[in-house]
């Protein structure tokens, strides 16, 4: 249950993360706002240090460094993807995919589920996937300049994810502050390199702080989750985040939400009951 609980407070702050993110990448180039972004989150990570501990094994160092890899790719692709928009189609998508990779190392692993959980697994999973049911009437269609990037970002976040778990349980923050710190570093050299491409426009700064501060507290909380549950059940628990974003996107863009968006978030709800009971 704890597990669960946590898992539903990463999914949310993460939704929350994202619709930041996407809206600062909409004033600026994507690599101006991530620029913002990641040191604000190894900025929160820092402070959480002393706080939580941690211990720089090298286990805590090696998968720390290969997470932040990941979300450096994670944080430009998916900024890009909501930047594109409908931000109430392509989040959803990302989620999807981010999914399934932390689900199969999970079972592979050797993690078993109860009946319930049997049966809400791959209902979370359709939940996902008709959350994101934005092709009705008046609804817009994402281009495959969109898609691309968004199956990518899904692909990056997963293996942010599986690198996460596979810290040693005894790491502390370790894993966090050490990924942090390297997608940091590979953000700032990567705008280094394309500074003539980034164009003149200023960024949100406050949005972008704030999505990489609530992207920080998204990870230690999945981090606390999978210590303390199963990969595959936290996964799936943590990619219903679209339906933060989408619900933020409606009330601050007015993005339509569809009868089958509407149907995935009642469908989530009681997977998600389901799960508890496990």
């Amino acid at each position: 249950m704890i597990a669960l609980l946590l898992a539903l407070g990463s999914s949310l702050a993460y939704g929350c993360a994202d619709f930041l993110g996407g809206l600062g990448a909409r004033k600026a180039h994507v690599l101006r706002t991530v620029m913002i972004a990641a040191p604000a989150s190894l900025a929160v990570e820092l402070v959480l240090w002393p706080v939580l501990g941690a211990s720089f094994s090298a286990g805590a160092l090696g998968w720390g460094a290969a997470s932040g890899v990941a979300s450096a790719a994670a944080f430009a692709l998916l900024y890009r993807t909501l930047a594109i928009g409908p931000m109430n189609v392509l989040s959803p998508v990302t989620a999807l995919v981010s999914a399934a990779l932390p689900v199969g190392v999970g079972l592979v692993q050797g993690e078993h589920l109860a009946a319930a959980g049997l049966v809400a697994l791959p209902l979370a999973l359709v939940a996902v996937v008709l959350v994101s049911a934005g092709h009705g009437a008046g609804s817009a269609r994402p281009s495959r300049t969109a898609l691309l990037p968004a199956f990518g970002a899904g692909a990056a976040i997963a293996l942010q994810l599986v690198c996460l778990h596979q810290a040693p349980s005894d790491s502390g923050v370790a894993p966090l502050v050490i990924g942090r710190a390297v997608s940091s570093a590979v953000t700032l050299a990567a705008a280094g390199l394309m500074y003539r491409r980034l164009g003149t426009e200023r960024p949100a700064y406050a949005l972008s702080a704030a999505a990489g501060a609530l992207d920080s507290v998204a990870n230690l909380l999945f981090l606390l989750a999978a210590r303390s549950g199963d990969l595959a059940v936290v996964a799936v628990i943590t990619a219903l985040y679209p339906a933060g974003t989408v619900l933020l996107a409606r009330g601050v863009l007015a993005e339509r939400i569809h009868r089958g968006q509407l149907v995935g978030l009642g469908t989530a709800a009681v997977a998600v009951s389901l799960l508890a009971l496990t």
